[in-house]
């Protein structure tokens, strides 16, 4: 099944290719689960926190920017992403899923401090804890949107064109 829009629809943009033709921004906060899925990703990947973040690879920040996406608009950090299902989450599964990587990420986060390095993140005895909730986040999200977990994660560049061009 394909989805049609009208030319007056708000739902333009990139069509999914394993989700029936449903657009890839049919959430309503669609900005947001963008961000947060960002964040999951970049959180999740063992590889890319060791060959972009702990080499100083410019153009996709570094923990401290991942963890502001993952709570900066949602504020999870505060309240569960269960109050967001249907808005950036699809379903309870995803949003206690995206609860239990924040949970452990900014347990961290306030064990090192926001302005620690990233190596100081990576040596935690938690951090791996953390990454495998995070991945488990991540993963469900990127199914549920019909895109590869496991492609590289996107710059902060690809991600602010992506939020502002639909």
């Amino acid at each position: 099944m394909t989805v049609q829009g009208s030319e007056n629809t708000s739902r333009r943009g990139r069509r999914s290719s394993t989700m029936g033709g449903m657009p890839l921004n049919d959430m309503p906060w669609w900005r947001w689960r963008s961000n947060v899925r960002s964040a999951l990703h970049m959180l999740s990947d063992p590889v890319f926190q060791r060959d972009v973040w702990l080499a100083g690879v410019e153009g996709y920040g570094d923990v401290t920017d991942a963890v502001y996406r993952l709570v900066e608009d949602t504020w999870l950090d505060n309240w569960s992403a269960e109050k967001y299902v249907g808005t950036i989450f699809r379903d309870s599964q995803e949003a206690a899923l995206v609860d239990t990587a924040v949970l452990r990420v900014l347990r961290i986060m306030h064990q090192v401090g926001p302005d620690a390095p990233v190596a100081a993140y990576l040596d935690h005895h938690g951090w791996p804890e953390a990454v495998r909730a995070a991945r488990d986040a991540h993963v469900r999200m990127a199914a549920s949107d019909g895109d590869d977990p496991d492609a590289p994660p996107r710059s902060l560049e690809v991600l602010r064109i992506m939020t502002h061009a639909a």
